[in-house]
């Protein structure tokens, strides 16, 4: 059975819109697993503590046969392909991060993942792209995207143009 799953993207540093589009590659490679939709990409100022560079923030919807438990093997060797430090601490900069965001209408919460994902619904650089591929969604145990959307704290974004890709937006 296949599920609909999406993916937050975000990179800042080593070239983030190479970053963003060599992910979207590798998301499109995977196993039982088709990318259908992929956001505008947006350009943020980074949450968390200290200075540093500006994020690039996507959403992509994927449609798979992999397990969520899967899913996230993939994503985590996509990451570590792409050079991503998960030792670096919580909010650091970092190459490419990638986590799923939904899985389905699947709620998991457990040491190793937390379906929706749990910060989903106070990030407007990941509500906004995830509204422009899958508006009217309703997010399990948080409620309508548009409502999450309307309440998310201000954070200023910029869509950016993406570089040429084979990869088409939509």
């Amino acid at each position: 059975m296949k599920t609909h799953a999406f993916i937050a993207l975000g990179s800042n540093l080593d070239d983030p819109l190479g970053q963003i589009d060599a992910a979207l590659r590798a998301l499109s490679g995977l196993p039982d697993t088709k990318l259908v939709k992929r956001s505008p990409l947006y350009r943020n100022k980074a949450v968390g503590p200290g200075r540093q560079p500006e994020f690039i923030n996507a959403v992509a919807e994927l449609v798979t046969a992999l397990g969520p438990y899967a899913l996230l093997d993939v994503i985590q060797d996509i990451e570590a392909a792409q050079g991503r430090n998960r030792e670096a601490e919580r909010w650091a900069p970092r190459v490419i991060d990638l986590d799923i965001l939904l899985y389905g209408q699947r709620q998991i919460r457990d040491d190793r993942l937390t379906l929706p994902h749990p910060e989903l619904h106070r990030r407007r650089f990941v509500l906004q792209p995830l509204n422009d591929i899958a508006f009217g969604i309703v997010i399990p145990g948080c409620g309508p995207l548009h409502e999450l959307l309307r309440q998310a704290p201000a954070h200023e974004m910029t869509e950016v143009a993406p570089r040429a890709s084979v990869l088409e937006s939509g």
